[in-house]
């Protein structure tokens, strides 16, 4: 992650800026955001500061994710696992079943979590030390419930510059599964070759269909690829957003 670069979102067109890293668009709202490698970096280092100087927590903590695909979503499991954490995804299909792991018994060590998933009585929200709302919509929450935090507010209270990191062995758990850091890292590579990307790919991604980030997020990364994700899509633009946005796969 690039240090000493500016962690605001960019919403110009984008060939006024070149071709982010990551761009999410939300067709419900018209929100388009767009963040560059050096930008999203800033937001997982504020994420692994919160985590780190601001819960104490380190290498081995368990972190549960209940999120969708969204650039929040990246900047959240990138700055975990930047700092040595387990981070266990759960995406929506496993609503309303026990999800069993090691450790699964007992509090993990924090919890992210839309509000809408936290108000859907199907869901088995985790219970965790430090638990934090992360919203998909622009801005701050408006509503945040007793013992919970919003994270896009309290993630401003770190910096953008990336802490001072100890190495994270390969070997370390990236999940509370125990899967290691370098198996995730092959899954990754694998699962770009299953997808036919190359370094210097645009994908587009349908945030209904594909909420595992090893699709969306760590294939294409493993390979230089960039990534842009639509929320609520709307097909019948989707042949000028493939042209504006120069997508070369479609996932």
């Amino acid at each position: 992650m690039a240090a000493q670069l500016a962690a605001t979102p960019s919403t110009d067109a984008p060939e006024q800026v070149g071709l982010p890293l990551l761009t999410y668009y939300d067709d419900a709202t018209g929100e388009r955001t767009a963040l560059t490698a050096g930008q999203l970096g800033g937001w997982a280092a504020r994420t692994a500061g919160l985590l780190r100087d601001g819960c104490g927590l380190g290498p081995g903590s368990r972190v549960a994710v209940l999120l969708p695909p969204h650039w929040r979503t990246a900047a959240v499991l990138l700055g975990a696992w930047s700092v040595g954490m387990a981070v266990s995804f759960r995406p929506r299909a496993t609503a309303g079943l026990p999800v069993l792991e090691p450790g699964g018994d007992r509090p993990y060590d924090a919890v992210f979590v839309t509000p809408e998933r936290l108000d859907d009585w199907l869901e088995d929200v985790p219970d965790g030390v430090h638990r934090y709302l992360v919203g998909t919509g622009p801005g701050a929450l408006a509503d945040v419930p007793v013992g919970w935090l919003d994270w896009s507010a309290d993630v401003l209270r770190h910096t953008d510059t990336p802490p001072d990191y100890a190495a994270v062995h390969p070997a370390a758990p990236a999940t509370p599964d125990g899967t290691s850091y370098a198996a995730w890292g092959r899954l990754a590579t694998e699962v770009a070759a299953q997808l036919d990307l190359h370094p210097g790919d645009r994908l587009l991604v349908d945030a209904a269909e594909h909420e595992q980030p090893v699709k969306w997020l760590l294939a294409p990364l493993a390979v230089g690829a960039s990534v842009v994700i639509c929320a609520n899509q709307d097909r019948a633009g989707s042949a000028d957003r493939m042209a504006a946005e120069q997508i070369t796969r479609v996932l």
